[in-house]
């Protein structure tokens, strides 16, 4: 008898995993159910899982103009973050004009209103942390929204090689990217192996800063700022630290291997298995959660974030009182 219940009981469970993967396989991937919510989740902020594999609860919008920003491809609709992200831009932003470094940033992508995966351009940028700001100088008319779709993107390398083009880089170039490196809140600075080699040669005497700074394929029209979980994001997954020293004697690899191309003779690579899409149940338990919560209306405006000033080696900053509520880049 005894046996007889355990063998029901095992076969009762083994139907239960069975009708959760059909149901599973049955929802939508998960980048079009974060695709179709417009609006962020009307819960307190939170970043959930890791920076590739989680979703973002009570997110701010970044406005598509401030007095030194304007967002760039609005169409995306990835102008939302962690509240601490979108004050860290706008500081940013106002920061680097006040000392002359920058006359303000062209805003590329951020997060989707409630994070998770996107549908197309990263693997990142999941959970609210992670903002791209493109390697051009504001241009001093504003412009359109069709103008702000079409704006092509520049590369700051010359042409056909793995440098810098002094042509186009300058000194203000590096300051911007050290000024957003120093805050304590950045936990990383993705760019260019070229890019990050420049800074290694002009860094001069004071390159703690440097560590932050880390090398990814691509990156060469933009930078990539990603910040640290912050304070009431408990399920969010911080990322391991970056150790010690500027980190400019690891570029060898990138150089003699990673960026190398094939020999002329190289038999081409297998292309690779697709991999399936991911689902909501392949996320943290809380983005379901998240997804399905209420959103936020047009009239309910959130606290950008809080007061910086007493945080140590965060930048000066005097915070925005609200912000309203209301989219081909390599894994980070």
């Amino acid at each position: 008898m005894a046996t007889g219940r355990k063998a029901g009981r095992l076969a009762a469970t083994l139907l239960a995993l069975v009708l959760a993967a059909g149901a599973a396989n049955a929802e939508p991937p998960a980048k079009e159910l974060f695709a179709a919510k417009a609006s962020p989740a009307a819960l307190a902020p939170e970043s959930v899982g890791f920076y590739s594999k989680g979703c973002l609860a009570g997110a701010a919008e970044l406005p598509a103009d401030g007095p030194h920003w304007q967002a760039m491809r609005l169409s995306r609709e990835r102008r939302f973050g962690h509240p601490a992200t979108i004050a860290f831009l706008q500081q940013l932003s106002d920061e680097a004009a006040r000392r002359g470094i920058w006359p303000g940033l062209l805003v590329g992508d951020i997060s989707q209103a409630r994070g998770g995966p996107l549908p197309f351009g990263h693997a990142s940028h999941q959970i609210g942390l992670d903002a791209d700001i493109w390697l051009q100088p504001m241009p001093a008319q504003r412009l359109t929204q069709q103008a702000r779709e079409d704006f092509a993107f520049r590369s700051v390398l010359r042409e056909g090689t793995l440098t810098v083009d002094d042509r186009i880089w300058t000194d203000n170039y590096r300051d911007l990217i050290r000024l957003a490196a120093e805050d304590r809140e950045v936990q990383r600075v993705f760019v260019h192996p070229g890019i990050k080699k420049k800074l290694c040669e002009t860094a001069g005497r004071d390159r703690a800063w440097l560590n932050k700074v880390r090398p990814i394929y691509g990156h060469h029209e933009h930078f990539h700022v990603r910040l640290r979980c912050q304070p009431g994001s408990a399920g969010c997954t911080p990322q391991e630290s970056t150790g010690s020293g500027d980190g400019c004697g690891d570029l060898g690899w990138w150089f003699n291997v990673a960026l190398k191309p094939p020999p002329p003779n190289a038999k081409p690579a297998k292309p690779a298995k697709p991999k399936r899409p991911m689902g909501l149940a392949d996320l943290p338990n809380q983005c379901r959660v998240v997804l399905n919560a209420p959103g936020m209306g047009s009239g309910n405006p959130v606290l950008a974030a809080a007061p910086r000033d007493a945080v140590p080696g965060a930048l000066s900053y005097a915070p925005t009182a609200s912000v309203p509520i209301p989219t081909s880049r390599p894994l980070q």
